[in-house]
């Protein structure tokens, strides 16, 4: 990989990084980490490198950010169970609710003007941010979750059970507006896959999802039952040194691009690969990155890459730390590189 297509955002997070994530419309890009922080970086190449702008200090490790509808405002959960409004000018950390236990995942749904958290406490909660000093929607779920993405019109969820939880937004937009305390699921299905889910990530052309597992493997799955479609597939996997066996790696990170039928997955044997979900194939495998690839995030552009690499659980560490050895990339996408082919 060339250093005019890669290039690393300096400094790093002190330990290992749980999410990337663009802003809507500038060249910025929120990392949030283990080390406690939030840090915002200016990926605009200064020396061959992005730069870091400023760090927002939190309770706990931070497992997710997510930007909301502006530049200026963005939302992480964690360790301290809290989801949190963060000012991205003022520095200001606002709680909107608070979980019983470690939240996981946090996503914003623009079309609905709604912010949905998910906990180990095995509940989501949805938060109306046209109301946001009103009571969040809490919905109980048959397990814990442990990924979630949204669509235009869904919100699914994949649980440490197997089993996938599909909501319709706009009836969960509904429920929020007339302070119901209930929300129905739209459609409930166990995962193809037979191991822990890693992560979700929902199609743009809001037809459907793919989820990926521990086990090297991911699952192209449609909202509407037509099975035929569905299909799984092993990737991640690399021969074991000096051994006849094949080590299948942990999925970690799965994002589908803005605007063509293709996603990048993420794995912990150090490499991200390009696929293209309808001609079921492979388009591209990255250069190795030097540890575990842990997160990643299209740019809404979709002309960058961010990619968070840090020490894996995995590797069996007694003592982990990604203190020293996180870093994060930023690939720059040539103007061909992640169309299907035979797109126009």
């Amino acid at each position: 990989m060339s250093r005019a297509a890669c290039y690393e955002l300096l400094p790093p997070p002190n330990d290992g990084i749980t999410a990337v994530a663009f802003a809507p419309s500038s060249t910025e890009l929120l990392v949030s980490s283990w080390d406690q922080n939030v840090h915002l970086y200016d990926i605009g190449r200064q020396d061959g490198q992005g730069s870091l702008k400023k760090s927002f200090a939190h309770n706990g490790p931070v497992l997710d950010v997510c930007y909301g509808p502006s530049d200026d405002v963005a939302f992480s959960v964690g360790l301290d169970m809290q989801v949190n409004r963060i000012d991205l000018i003022s520095g200001d950390i606002t709680v909107l609710s608070k979980h019983s236990a470690g939240a996981r995942r946090v996503v914003y749904c623009p079309g609905h003007s709604m912010l949905v958290s998910a906990a180990w406490d095995s509940t989501l909660h949805f938060h109306d941010l046209e109301n946001p000093s009103s009571a969040p929607l809490v919905v109980s779920l048959p397990g814990k979750p442990h990924a979630l993405a949204a669509s235009p019109t869904k919100l699914v969820v994949a649980l440490t059970t197997k089993a996938v939880l599909v909501y319709d937004l706009a009836s969960a937009s509904a429920a929020l507006t007339s302070g119901a305390t209930s929300l129905k699921c739209w459609q409930e299905r166990e995962s193809s896959l037979k191991y822990l889910p890693r992560a979700v990530s929902c199609m743009p052309n809001d037809a459907g999802f793919a989820i990926s597992s521990i086990e090297g493997r991911v699952a192209v799955e449609w909202f509407e039952n037509t099975t035929e479609k569905q299909y799984a597939f092993k990737c991640h996997r690399q021969p074991a040194p000096d051994e006849d066996v094949v080590v299948a790696y942990p999925v970690n990170a799965l994002v589908f691009h803005p605007e063509y039928r293709t996603f990048a997955t993420g794995g912990g044997d150090g490499h991200v690969a390009l696929w293209d979900a309808e001609a079921k194939r492979r388009m591209k495998q990255y250069q190795k990155f030097p540890e575990n690839v842990s997160a990643l995030a299209f740019s809404p552009d979709g002309k960058y890459l961010a990619i968070g690499s840090c020490p894996g659980f995995q590797t069996g560490q007694e003592d982990y730390s990604g203190q020293g050895s996180s870093r994060v990339f930023v690939r720059e996408l040539g103007d061909s590189e992640a169309k299907p082919k035979g797109a126009k």
